[in-house]
């Protein structure tokens, strides 16, 4: 069974960093895009940032030029560096990706669980 696990998230003053990773697991063929949506309460899931297989990128105007996704094909784990941070990323934060699984014909998107991220003014 394909799966996600999240882990970085936490507490954080306004102005630091944290670093999230997100490692997939199970029987997998290919992995496509990787990437990051964030929840905040009350409001709908948007995307952060993406990253596919070959390296190109695309972040939310809100985190550009503060957050950085990359991603290990051979560990099939995405980071994603979070500096500058304000009040305003608090929210929970989904790593997703698209797998190929092993003898499947189609990609399917998958998503962790989902780690908190606090930020405090």
């Amino acid at each position: 069974q394909e799966k996600l696990v999240e882990s970085g998230g936490g507490l954080v003053q306004a102005g630091g960093s944290l670093r999230l990773s997100c490692a997939a697991s199970g029987s997998i063929s290919k992995i496509n895009a990787m990437g990051w949506y964030r929840q905040a309460p009350g409001k709908q899931r948007e995307l952060a940032a993406v990253i596919t297989s070959d390296g190109s990128t695309n972040y939310a105007d809100s985190v550009k030029g503060r957050f950085t996704i990359s991603r290990d094909n051979a560990e099939a784990t995405v980071y994603l560096q979070m500096n500058s941070l304000k009040p305003e990323d608090t929210a929970v934060y989904y790593c997703y990706a698209e797998i190929l699984p092993l003898g499947g014909l189609l990609y399917s998107d998958y998503w962790g669980q989902g780690t908190q991220v606090t930020v405090s003014s």
